[in-house]
C-alpha cells in the first residue's frame, strides 16, 4: 500500500527523529547548514537515516529542511539547490527502499519574514517553495512535508507552491513554540480553519516546546479538524552543556510513556523532532506496535 492507502487503512505510522541535533553529535558545527553535508558528508546523512530505520521508522525525511534557494543563501549554497535536493532524496531512498517504507521530502520555512513584517514577498516565497517541491517530486519522494511553520501566510504560499507542481500526498505541520500558539500567534484552530481547507492530506505539529504543550496543541487541533494528524514533538526543551551543545532532558522511556496520549489525541503519524535520537525512536516504536495496524 502507498502512504495514503496506509493512512486511510487506519495504520499508525512512525516517522523518524531529529536531523540537526543528531548530526551535531556526528560533528556538525552549530550554525553550519545540515544540507551542506548532503554534498560533502553524505555517508553521515545515510547512516543517520539507516539508524532510524533500524529503530523501526516507517518513513524518513530528506535532509532538505533548509534547502530552498532563500534559506541556502545564508550558507552561500544558493547555487546548489538542485544538487542538494536531488542528492538528498537519493540518499534517503538508498536507506529506505520502497518495500520497507516511505521517503518524505522535507520543506522548511524560508528563514525570513514575509511582508509586511519583513522584506520577503509572497511571490519570492512561492517561487522558492515551487522550485524545491518540483525537485523533490522529480527525485521520487513518496510524500511532501511542509514543516515547522509559524506564519500562516508563508504556509499558504508553500501549500500553493507545492500544489502548482505536484499532486503527491502533502503534510503541513506547524511549530507551536508559544505553547498553544506559534511565534506569529497562529492557533491550532486557525491552522485547521485555513490550512485545513486547502489541498493538504494531513495537518501536523512538530518541534515546539515541551511534550505537555505540544500535546495540548494537538488536542486543540483534533477538536477543529477531521484530517489525519502528524505529530513530531521535541524531546523536551534544550539546555546548553559546558561545551555549548544543546541537551534535551526527555529520555526515551519518558517519550514512550507519552505515546498512548498522542494516539488518544488523534495522532496517526508519530515521531520526534529536536533532541530525538534513534533510541528515542525505538522507544516510540515499541509503544506504537500494539496499535499500529487497523487502529
Amino acid at each position: 500500500m502507498n502512504f495514503i492507502e496506509r493512512i486511510k487503512n487506519g495504520d499508525v505510522l512512525v516517522s523518524d527523529g531529529a536531523t540537526g541535533t543528531n548530526l551535531q553529535q556526528r560533528g556538525l558545527v552549530r550554525g553550519e547548514a545540515a544540507e551542506s553535508w548532503v554534498l560533502h558528508r553524505p555517508q553521515e546523512i545515510l547512516a543517520l537515516a539507516q539508524s532510524f530505520i533500524s529503530a523501526g521508522a516507517d518513513l524518513v525525511l530528506t535532509c532538505t529542511f533548509g534547502a530552498t534557494s532563500i534559506r541556502l543563501q545564508a550558507a552561500n549554497l544558493q547555487d546548489q539547490v538542485e544538487a542538494i535536493n536531488l542528492r538528498a532524496v537519493e540518499i534517503a531512498r538508498q536507506a529506505m527502499s520502497p518495500s520497507k517504507g516511505f521517503v518524505a521530502g522535507s520543506i522548511g520555512p524560508t528563514g525570513q519574514m514575509l511582508q509586511p513584517y519583513g522584506t520577503l514577498s509572497h511571490e519570492e516565497a512561492f517561487a522558492a517553495f515551487k522550485q524545491q517541491a518540483a525537485l523533490l517530486a522529480q527525485a521520487g519522494v513518496d510524500l511532501l512535508v511542509i514543516e515547522t511553520q509559524f506564519d500562516i501566510n508563508e504556509a499558504k504560499a508553500a501549500v500553493k507552491a507545492v500544489r502548482s507542481v505536484s499532486g503527491l500526498p502533502l503534510v503541513c505541520s506547524f511549530s507551536f513554540d508559544r505553547g498553544k500558539r506559534t511565534m506569529m500567534g497562529v492557533s491550532p484552530a486557525q491552522v485547521a480553519q485555513e490550512i485545513g481547507l486547502m489541498a493538504v492530506d494531513l495537518l501536523g505539529i512538530n518541534c515546539g516546546r515541551s511534550l505537555e504543550d505540544n500535546l495540548a496543541a494537538l488536542k486543540l487541533l483534533r477538536a477543529e479538524t477531521d484530517k489525519p494528524l502528524w505529530f513530531k514533538p521535541n524531546a523536551g526543551l534544550p539546555k546548553l552543556d559546558d561545551q555549548g551543545q544543546a541537551v534535551y532532558d526527555v529520555t526515551p522511556s519518558d517519550m514512550a510513556e507519552q505515546v498512548p496520549a498522542w494516539l488518544a489525541a488523534g495522532a496517526q503519524v508519530v515521531g520526534g523532532c529536536c533532541g530525538t535520537s534513534p533510541a528515542h525512536l525505538a522507544a516510540i516504536v515499541n509503544s506504537v506496535k500494539p496499535v499500529k495496524v487497523n487502529r
